[in-house]
């Protein structure tokens, strides 16, 4: 096999162009969530929610690494998708999705 054949072809990345969100059509039925857990659990569980929804939101706009997304991108991502700012702790792992999943 020829050597050329071995290089990957260069891709045009996305994060250089703006690339509009699409947003639901209707918001997901909310379950209730499972009673009887300590209260730490409850916040843990929602903060992954909101930094998977956040890294899902920095990937659609076309920030693939978590070394591209900084605190202010990701607080600009929420505001865009319009939830709540995230604190630092929920940046923190919004990166770490963006890592853990490549």
């Amino acid at each position: 096999m020829p050597a050329a054949a071995l290089k990957p072809m260069p891709t045009q990345s996305t994060a250089k162009r703006a690339v509009p969100l699409e947003t639901p059509c209707a918001p997901v039925a909310k379950r209730p969530l499972p009673p009887g857990r300590p209260r730490e659990w409850y916040v843990t569980h929602n903060r992954r929610l909101k930094a998977m929804r956040l890294a899902i939101a920095l990937l659609d706009s076309g920030v693939y690494l978590p070394d591209q997304a900084r605190n202010e991108t990701i607080r600009g991502a929420a505001q865009l998708i319009g939830v709540h700012p995230p604190s630092d702790t929920t940046c923190h792992m919004v990166r770490a999705f963006m890592r853990d999943n490549r």
